[in-house]
């Protein structure tokens, strides 16, 4: 019996370690580079790791859906976040010109940006005292972000007064952020059943490479299938099992020439004549996602 079992599984992108996803950034074109920066405080980090694997075809669909997700009005024509999202920025540009980096990428430009101008703003560019340093001061309500420029050089840093300080402001700028819904991934593969002979049965699997989630170790990237394949009477009773793990591992130039294309798996099974269901189950321990499908057949 020819048992030959590997890959399905879904979400199209692979889940990579920074390392990986900073050799994909440098391969990006200049507009997907640019949308990549310009949406940093805002993009989730699972959206980022799909950006950067998804072709490069599907990136400009990507980027519209991007947007889409968060119209907080998809009546209008205008979506009202995005363009909120991009005056902020310029403001922030025209707000801090000082030092040599851009307003909008200094700590005082991603707090205006994330979580929009303060209720009030103090500014003390001589310091507070007579030996102090450029300080601002922003409430928002009754709650103080201290900014200080250490160096008198217009780099003001952002001084957390303490660890509870600095994580209310971190999870502030997170739950401003409009919601968005998790994306569920919709994990398919194409299943055919084919008769060999009396009594034996040839269970075919295509899955597209592109849906399988892989993780990077020792610069291979890899993934642990848990594959189930069973076949059920009509009365739903196990007649046929095989189940087992299997390691897959690849290089990025083998999956670079392998996306767009399927992975076949073919398993056969001697059965007795008769009506059966079949039913396959693989489990990628790198997404931690399982699908199943079931199919009809006789033999």
């Amino acid at each position: 019996m020819k048992k030959t079992f590997f890959i399905l599984f879904p979400v199209c992108f692979f889940l990579l370690v920074s390392c990986a996803s900073y050799r994909l950034e440098k391969k990006l074109s200049p507009v997907n580079k640019e949308f990549l920066s310009k949406v940093r405080y805002i993009i989730t980090r699972q959206e980022r790791k799909i950006f950067l694997n998804l072709l490069p075809s599907d990136r400009k669909s990507f980027i519209e859906e991007f947007w889409e997700k968060r119209d907080p009005d998809p009546d209008t024509e205008i979506n009202e976040f995005r363009e909120e999202y991009f005056e902020l920025i310029e403001e922030a540009n025209l707000l801090f010109k000082e030092g040599s980096t851009p307003g909008w990428l200094q700590e005082r430009g991603r707090v205006y940006i994330t979580l929009g101008p303060p209720d009030n703003r103090e500014t003390y560019p001589r310091g507070m005292s007579l030996y102090g340093k450029p300080m601002e001061i922003w409430y928002y309500g009754f709650f103080p972000v201290v900014f200080i420029d250490d160096n008198w050089t217009g780099s003001y840093k952002l001084e957390p007064l303490s660890a509870q300080h600095i994580s209310a402001i971190n999870k502030t700028q997170v739950d401003s952020r409009p919601e968005v819904s998790k994306q569920k991934v919709v994990f398919d593969f194409h299943l055919n059943i084919k008769k060999v002979k009396e009594g034996e049965a040839l269970f075919q699997v295509e899955i597209p490479y592109k849906n399988i989630w892989f993780a990077v170790k020792e610069n291979l990237l890899q993934t642990i299938l848990e594959v189930s394949v069973e076949v059920l009477d009509q009365a739903e009773k196990k007649v046929w099992q095989h189940q087992e793990n299997y390691v897959i591992s690849l290089t990025e130039k083998n999956l670079e020439e392998l996306i767009g294309k399927n992975y076949l798996i073919e398993v056969s099974a001697n059965i007795n004549p008769g009506n059966y269901i079949l039913a396959v189950e693989i489990g990628n321990n790198t997404g931690g996602e399982r699908v199943r499908k079931r199919a009809k057949f006789t033999v």
